[in-house]
């Protein structure tokens, strides 16, 4: 899980600089075909933050910070401040779980919510631009007076499963190894934040996935055997030669709603099941929500094929897993 855990990290950092690009020529003539870490560039040709706002009603609900000037801006690239190598908000907060777990040592979703309160409205914990619209929407509640375990929105975006392999890493790490378990705590993490059915049937399908990857069951007999509403692998067999910018883009969608984007992960991760670095840098050129489909994509491929060095030396937040992590022996250090 560790494996996923990194492979996660490494796939959201890959496709940070091209997240929401629907132009695909403006993503060619803005970054090439890359095949490493890039850092991103303004103007965003097809940012909407232009059309965003988001106005705290008191200090529980001041997440953005700085950031929050940027808003109604046109041409603002989300992740602006972040540096190649680099993770997104979202995954930062599955660096900051990961670290929590194995440092506290134990793992309870009530004092895991009320860190995440306090680590969102710390002021420079991070210097990402966009915040999903599931965290404005948890801390417009919290403002509101609602308990921290109410302050869900019904969300069924996919980055709903952006902590998950995280959270199986710490558990992992915490010798809770019982499949029953592990997928009880990521849909009760999921539904605390996305509480909507699509992204809770998301929840247990990414980790009954993950969990029988690391079994040792091949990633296609896997994605042929397990139930996944709208996973077609006779379809996914009917498209392999197909430009991945026709199957993600005009057979299935490139946006961020599951269950399709959950689905149009599956896809790369079945058509290259066997090549970790070509699924990544594939699923990013496609455009679109690549950030969060590259969580379930290099979770699934980091078990199954293993991450390769070349991304962890220049990861950033591999800085803050050896440096916080040195005194739990045997991870990641």
């Amino acid at each position: 899980m560790q494996n996923a855990f990194l492979g996660s990290l490494v796939g959201d950092a890959i496709a940070m600089p091209v997240h929401w690009y629907y132009d695909r020529d403006s993503l060619d003539r803005d970054y090439g075909d890359f095949d490493d870490y890039l850092s991103p560039r303004n103007p965003h040709p097809d940012s909407i933050l232009w059309r965003s706002s988001y106005k705290p009603i008191s200090p529980k609900s001041d997440i953005l910070k700085e950031q929050v000037q940027y808003w109604g801006v046109r041409g603002v690239h989300y992740h602006q401040f972040l540096q190649a190598g680099e993770n997104t908000l979202n995954l930062k907060l599955s660096v900051e779980l990961y670290r929590w777990i194995i440092l506290r040592g134990e793992y309870n979703l009530d004092s895991w919510l009320s860190h995440y309160a306090e680590v969102m409205l710390t002021p420079g914990w991070h210097h990402d631009t966009y915040a999903e619209e599931y965290h404005r929407n948890f801390f417009t509640r919290y403002a509101r007076g609602n308990p921290l375990t109410s302050c869900a929105s019904p969300d069924y975006h996919i980055g709903a499963l952006s902590l998950i392999p995280g959270l199986l890493a710490g558990l992992e790490a915490l010798d809770i190894t019982d499949p029953s378990t592990l997928i009880q705590h990521a849909v009760s993490l999921v539904r605390a934040t996305h509480d909507h059915e699509y992204s809770i049937r998301a929840a247990a399908d990414f980790t009954r996935i993950l969990l029988h990857t690391n079994d040792g069951t091949p990633i296609r007999k896997v994605l042929a055997e397990l139930p996944v509403p709208g996973v077609s692998v006779s379809k996914f067999m009917n498209w392999v030669d197909l430009p991945d910018r026709v199957v993600v883009g005009e057979k299935l969608s490139t946006a961020c709603y599951l269950p399709e984007s959950f689905v149009a992960s599956l896809y790369f991760v079945w058509k290259y099941h066997d090549d970790f670095s070509l699924s990544l840098l594939q699923n990013a050129k496609v455009g679109g929500d690549n950030c969060h489909r590259a969580v379930v994509v290099g979770g699934i491929l980091g078990i199954g094929c293993g991450v390769p060095r070349k991304w962890l030396r220049s990861l950033v937040s591999m800085d803050d897993l050896r440096c916080d992590l040195r005194v739990a022996k045997g991870l990641i250090i």
